[in-house]
C-alpha cells in the first residue's frame, strides 16, 4: 500500500533524513518531518528536500498537543526521532527517558485515537550483546537485554509498540536495525568520527582492544527496507535489519586508514568505556524471505570509500560540530595501558 501523507520524525537526523530523501526520490507522497533540530541533526541537509516540497515542522516529538495535530493530518507516521549515543545517555539519561519513551507514547496515543498507520525504528541494541565466539545472530524471538540507559529505553520504547498494538489494535510494524553508516552522519558517530580525525591529520581512537564487533549496513539500504515493511510489512510484525555487514570495530577503523593513504596501525588507543556490547550480529531472514529485500551495498569497502569521499568532499558540513564533539570525548576518555599497534 503507498500512503498519500507521510510524517517522519527526527527526519532531519542521519537515517530519518536518507528515508525522507528516498520517499522523494521514490514516491509521489506529501512528507512532512517532525524534528526538534537538536545537536545531531542539521537543518542544512535538509534543505534541498524542502525545496522539493517536504514541509519541516520544528518541536518536540513529546509535546502532545502538537503531535495530535500533525498525525492527525497524516495517513502513516514513521518514527525515526530519538536520542542515540551510548556514551551520551552514560553522562544523562533524562533526555533519553524523555524522547525515546515519552515522545513514543504520545505518538502511539495519537496513532489510536486518529486510526494511523505506524512504523517504529528501533535498534538492535535492545537484544544486548553476543559473545565474539558465539555463531548465533539476533531474531526477532530474541529475548531483550539492554546494556545501557540508551538501549533500555529503545527496548521500553519497543514493549510500548508492542502493547498499543495487542491492547488497542493500532496498525504498526517495528523494525531493529545493525549499526548504520554513510552521508550526513553526525561526526560523534563510530564511521564518521574516525574519517573526521583523518581529514584533521589526527589519530582514529579505539576503546579498549578494538575487538568489539559491530554489524554495518549502509543508511541507504536501511531506509529502503523500511519503506518496503511501511508499504508491505504485516501489522504486528518486527522485522530485524542487516546486511551481514560483521566486523570489529579494529578491522573497521584499519580499513579508513588504508582507504585514506595511512598506515594501518595509526591508532590511539583509549580505555573502554562502561557497557561496552561486545557483539552484535542481524539475522535478516524474515525480511528477506517475507519482503524480498536485499541489500544493494555489498561489501563495506565500497560504502566506506564512498563514504570517506562524502565527508572529505563536506568539510563544511561538519566541522562546526567537531571540535565540540571531540571536547566531549576528551573530557571522559582516559588513554588505554600500553597499546595494540
Amino acid at each position: 500500500m503507498h500512503y498519500r501523507k507521510i510524517l517522519v520524525t527526527g527526519g532531519a537526523g542521519f537515517i530519518g533524513r536518507a528515508f525522507v530523501a528516498r520517499l522523494v526520490e521514490h514516491t509521489t507522497a506529501s512528507v512532512t518531518v517532525l524534528d526538534s533540530l537538536g545537536y545531531a541533526a542539521n537543518r542544512e541537509s535538509l534543505r534541498e528536500l524542502e525545496e522539493r516540497g517536504v514541509r519541516l515542522v520544528v518541536g518536540d516529538v513529546a509535546d502532545a498537543v502538537l503531535v495530535d495535530g500533525l498525525v492527525r493530518r497524516a495517513d502513516a507516521v514513521v518514527h525515526f526521532a530519538a536520542e542515540s549515543h551510548n556514551d551520551n545517555s552514560l553522562r544523562d539519561p533524562t533526555p533519553f527517558v524523555t524522547t525515546n519513551v515519552m515522545g513514543t507514547y504520545q505518538l502511539l496515543e495519537a496513532v489510536r485515537r486518529h486510526g494511523v498507520r505506524y512504523h517504529h525504528i528501533s535498534t538492535d541494541e535492545v537484544y544486548g550483546e553476543l559473545e565474539l565466539d558465539d555463531p548465533a545472530r539476533f531474531t526477532e524471538t530474541t529475548p531483550y537485554n539492554p546494556s545501557s540507559p540508551y538501549s533500555s529505553t529503545k527496548a521500553a520504547s519497543d514493549l510500548l509498540v508492542r502493547a498499543w498494538v495487542r491492547s488497542f489494535g493500532i496498525e504498526a510494524t517495528l523494525s531493529n536495525c545493525s549499526n548504520n553508516y554513510g552521508p550526513y552522519q553526525h561526526v560523534e558517530k563510530f564511521i564518521p568520527r574516525q574519517i573526521t580525525e583523518v581529514l584533521c591529520g589526527r589519530r582514529p581512537r579505539l576503546y579498549g582492544s578494538g575487538e568489539n564487533v559491530r554489524d554495518w549496513i549502509h543508511v541507504e539500504d536501511h531506509v529502503e527496507a523500511v519503506q518496503l515493511i511501511l508499504e508491505r510489512g504485516e501489522p504486528g510484525r518486527s522485522y530485524l535489519v542487516g546486511a551481514d555487514g560483521e566486523r570489529s570495530n579494529l578491522a573497521v577503523v584499519r580499513t579508513i586508514l588504508r582507504l585514506m593513504g595511512r598506515g594501518e596501525d595509526g591508532i590511539e588507543w583509549v580505555r573502554d568505556r562502561p557497557g561496552h556490547d561486545r557483539r552484535y550480529a542481524i539475522d535478516p531472514t524474515r525480511l528477506r524471505a517475507e519482503l524480498g529485500w536485499t541489500p544493494s551495498h555489498a561489501g563495506i569497502e565500497d560504502g566506506l570509500a564512498d563514504t570517506i569521499e562524502w565527508y572529505a568532499s563536506h568539510r563544511s558540513w561538519w566541522e562546526g560540530a567537531k571540535a565540540a564533539t571531540e571536547a566531549a570525548y576528551l573530557a571522559v576518555e582516559a588513554p588505554a595501558a600500553g597499546s595494540l599497534a
